[in-house]
């Protein structure tokens, strides 16, 4: 285990960190927006430059666990936001904020992703393959409905960003009452398929953050997902209703555009996968 921030500068591309396992290797800090002066810095890692690789390797926020509200408690275990950045076998923790998806194009394969609330957010065009989501939101008493977790914030805010976070046979459990997403921007979108959702996916399933304006906008869906969270006859009524054609765009690696960067990588894509990609 490493205690130290590490930032990846721009000027800096072309960089592999190797572990030798996510539970093994990891980079720990535990800035908050508060110490760091802002969520976007907070981040134990930062990685800026374009063509970064992390293998068998943890990047931790080890900050206190926050209460949903509280102010200045957002603590990001990774920044990405430089372009063509590669994930395998790689452990992110945290509670809010924990992996920080800001800008480019990401993959990220057998990966483990824990947090509480919007712990992955931002601007990215990602791939999510055979990735597991963790959260570690309170539990909620039985009877109660209240809300305390959420899996995605998306930052897209127009129409014309080319952003947004796809899940591919991937799986959601934990503790808490969650949401799969809310709309941090207006054209907040996430796609989730072939996905294994337990039953602390609230059902509705998603939140326009308290706009409706929102509802019009976002692209919010769920496609051939399994488990007792993955019920569909509860969700809000704009999330998206999806049939082959329209998902077709989002299951195929040309999402990313993984065939102008992974390059030797490309063969490791999906052919472990458990669900063929349409």
């Amino acid at each position: 285990m490493i205690s130290e921030k590490v930032t990846v500068p721009r000027n800096k591309p072309n960089i592999t960190f190797q572990g030798q396992g996510y539970t093994s290797t990891a980079i720990v800090w535990n800035d908050t927006a508060s110490s760091a002066h802002g969520t976007f810095s907070s981040g134990s890692v930062q990685v800026f430059a374009s063509n970064f690789i992390a293998k068998n390797i943890s990047f931790m926020n080890v900050a206190p666990i926050p209460a949903p509200g509280a102010v200045g408690a957002q603590a990001v275990a990774i920044r990405v936001g430089g372009d063509q950045a590669a994930f395998w076998g790689c452990g992110f923790f945290g509670a809010q904020d924990t992996l920080h998806d800001d800008r480019g194009r990401h993959y990220f394969k057998d990966c483990y992703i824990q947090g509480s609330i919007d712990f992955i957010f931002g601007n990215g065009r990602s791939f999510y393959e055979n990735c597991a989501m963790i959260s570690i939101a309170s539990p909620v008493p039985a009877g109660q409905k209240n809300i305390n977790g959420v899996v995605t914030a998306s930052g897209r805010s127009s129409q014309d960003e080319n952003s947004g976070f796809v899940f591919y046979n991937c799986s959601i459990g934990g503790t808490g009452r969650i949401w799969l997403g809310r709309a941090w921007r207006s054209f907040s979108r996430v796609l989730f398929a072939y996905t294994s959702m337990s039953d602390i996916i609230a059902p509705e399933g998603w939140n326009d953050f308290n706009n409706p304006n929102n509802d019009e906008t976002v692209f919010y869906g769920e496609y051939m997902c399994s488990g007792p969270g993955a019920s569909l006859s509860a969700r809000v009524s704009y999330e998206q209703k999806l049939n082959e054609t329209i998902v077709a765009p989002f299951l195929t690696m040309t999402y990313i555009e993984a065939d102008q960067w992974l390059d030797s990588y490309t063969t490791n894509l999906v052919v472990h996968s458990t669900k063929p990609l349409i």
